[in-house]
C-alpha cells in the first residue's frame, strides 16, 4: 500500500516532469565530455526511472480500486 495520495502523486509527477524538460534544454547547451553534461544526462535518466515509476503507481492505484 502507498503511504501517499493519488494527488501527492500527480502533484510529484507534474514537478518531475518539468524539471525533465528544463534539464533537457539544458543539456542541448553543454559541452559533452564536461561534468556539468554527465551529471545533468544522469538526472535526466533518473527523472525518466521516477517517471516511470509513478505512472505504474499510479496505474496500480486504479486497479486497486484507490482512486
Amino acid at each position: 500500500m502507498c503511504a501517499y495520495t493519488k494527488e501527492e502523486l500527480a502533484e510529484a509527477k507534474r514537478s518531475i516532469a518539468s524539471t525533465l524538460g528544463k534539464c533537457e534544454k539544458a543539456l542541448l547547451k553543454l559541452t559533452p565530455g564536461k561534468s556539468q553534461h554527465t551529471l545533468t544526462a544522469r538526472r535526466i535518466a533518473a527523472f525518466r526511472i521516477a517517471l516511470e515509476l509513478l505512472d505504474r503507481e499510479l496505474e496500480a492505484g486504479k486497479r486497486d480500486g484507490l482512486e
